[in-house]
């Protein structure tokens, strides 16, 4: 019998409950709404077309059911008894144990607690991991965040409190280090020592004065990178040199005492990394914003790399969870795509720029995976060229999209050499690996107008993940997103202020401080200026 003939038997053998619960363990791996697949015979199918569950690779299911404690179809079916333990997140198995512990009456309980936090509709003939689904799409459980959930389990079966507090030991203590993904090498360490990983603002101190930093423009050489336009700054490709270390201290004060810089050389521009600028400078049109929607913007967030050998990317759901709230918040239409293969990638960057509408004001595209120069790992190994998903979009392929502006933003290093206990985006397998063959992103960029690119590192920079609070560069970015648009300041005025705030973050590791830096490039012929929400930010 045939491998696809034994799931038929297993998916015919399970009760419609055990169904949607291995959808909502796969929930994470599918990177779709769990409500969308209808039954046993469509998870497999989609579990297999995105290469999680072959014959070769049954692993996946063997786990599954030893989740639900249906083991015995295995044996049934002549399918493998064993296989990998930690495909599915310990976060989806502690929901569904907790799920699994509480009764029919504590589900009455949950839901008369939650009342006043979801719509009634939401909580008529729903199951309780249909009540934590909602609760994770409303951004009050996540992975990195339970106390909510405590506080509607404590009133109502507290002995299951013990569950989460050893999720939450566990997950601190696996994912408290600051990770690194890098730029060009740094020091070479013993593969054998163990590094020290921390993560800090430089004290007092250190000066506040800039030169050649956070907030520089070099004016390069190429035709399309060469014109300044002073309401946006610049235009132009953002390549700073290595920064003076900044003080740290009140975010305030800090920018009252760093909104001028020395400028000693005259070949090179200094922005302004805080505070907007006047927006309505003479001569400088803005693009239109001024659909219902700012348009779609799909995020393709690479975490498990399993069907390779690169490292599992801790932290990088701290960042989509960011981009998310963010992006809508800004009234984007946001897909999330997780865990692609690269011609999975390409396939969803071609498919965005097909069904692109002309009612859009703007595109955008965030990839969150490991790197190298010139390019992003899929999951399966496979490398995508960064100007190749930039590509789909020019005036000639996406006219629909022609005259308005197309924003990439990569978070992903662009190397492979070794340094030990950090994690990275360099994806060769090993302790960690810095970059020593980094690509500038203006070689990136398409020669057409109107795309901006934001990297998270240059090269000589690293770039780091924490596995707690997600990238330095995402974070800064969603939350400088957050600050600056009800001010009206425009997207590069924000991305220099993101450089300024990540040039201030040092990781101390072996050998001295380390530093990151990241980079925009652009083709702009406008400012693009999102208009403020009615609504107040959202918290991250």
């Amino acid at each position: 019998m045939d491998f696809q003939a034994r799931l038929l038997k297993v998916g015919n053998d399970l009760r419609k409950d055990e169904v949607r619960a291995l959808v909502f363990l796969c929930s994470d791996i599918l990177g779709c709404n769990p409500a969308a697949v209808q039954s046993a015979g469509d998870l497999f199918s989609r579990l297999s077309d995105q290469d999680h569950l072959s014959e070769e690779q049954p692993h996946l299911l063997v786990e599954l059911l030893g989740i639900i404690q249906r083991t015995k179809l295995l044996r049934d079916h002549n399918l493998p008894r064993t296989g990998a333990q930690d495909l599915i997140s310990p976060y989806r198995k502690l929901l569904y144990s907790l799920s699994e512990e509480l009764t029919a009456d504590d589900l009455k309980d949950i839901k008369f607690l939650l009342n006043n936090k979801l719509p009634r509709g939401k909580l008529e003939e729903v199951t309780t991991l249909e009540v934590f689904m909602e609760l994770e799409h409303r951004a009050l459980i996540s992975d990195t965040d339970l106390g909510f959930l405590e506080s509607i389990i404590q009133p109502v079966c507290p002995v299951l409190l013990e569950k989460i507090n050893q999720f939450n030991a566990q997950n601190s203590m696996n994912h408290g280090l600051v990770a690194q993904e890098t730029g060009r090498p740094i020091a070479e360490t013993d593969p054998q020592q163990s590094t020290e990983v921390r993560s800090f603002n430089l004290p007092p101190s250190q000066c506040c004065s800039v030169q050649h930093a956070c907030c520089v423009s070099h004016f390069n050489q190429m035709p399309s990178f060469n014109r300044c336009v002073s309401a946006g700054r610049c235009v132009g490709h953002l390549s700073p040199r290595k920064p003076d270390l900044l003080r740290s201290g009140d975010v305030r004060d800090r920018q009252r005492r760093c909104s001028k810089y020395e400028n000693p050389n005259p070949e090179v521009l200094v922005l302004s990394a805080v505070g907007c600028p006047d927006v309505s400078v003479q001569g400088v049109e803005t693009y239109l914003m001024t659909a219902a929607k700012r348009g779609r913007c799909l995020i393709i967030n690479n975490c498990n790399f399993r069907v390779s050998r690169l490292k599992k990317r801790e932290g990088t759901m701290v960042d989509e969870a960011s981009l998310d709230k963010v992006l809508k918040w800004l009234g984007f239409e946001v897909e999330i795509q997780r865990d692609c293969t690269s011609k999975k990638m390409s396939s969803l960057i071609q498919e965005l720029a097909k069904t692109s509408q002309r009612d859009w004001d703007c595109v955008m595209c965030c990839v969150l995976s490991h790197g190298l120069e010139g390019g992003v790992y899929g999951v399966d190994g496979g490398t995508v060229e960064i100007r190749k998903l930039m590509e789909p979009f020019s005036g000639t392929n996406c006219p629909s999209l022609a005259g308005k502006p197309k924003i990439f933003f990569i978070q992903a290093c662009q190397g492979s050499r070794q340094q030990d206990i950090v994690y990275t985006d360099a994806g060769t397998p090993g302790h960690g690996y810095v970059d020593n063959n980094a690509v500038q992103a203006k070689e990136c960029i398409p020669s057409h107008a109107d795309f901006l690119l934001g990297m998270a590192t240059v090269p000589s920079f690293v770039s780091f993940r924490d596995g707690t609070h997600g990238t330095w560069y995402i974070q800064s970015l969603c939350q400088n997103l957050a600050d600056m648009v009800p001010r009206g300041c425009d997207l590069i005025s924000i991305l220099t202020k993101v450089n300024a705030d990540v040039s201030k973050k040092v990781a101390w590791i072996d050998s001295g401080h380390k530093t990151q830096m990241p980079q925009p490039a652009f083709t702009l012929t406008k400012k693009i200026v999102f208009p403020a929400p009615n609504t107040p930010h959202p918290v991250l």
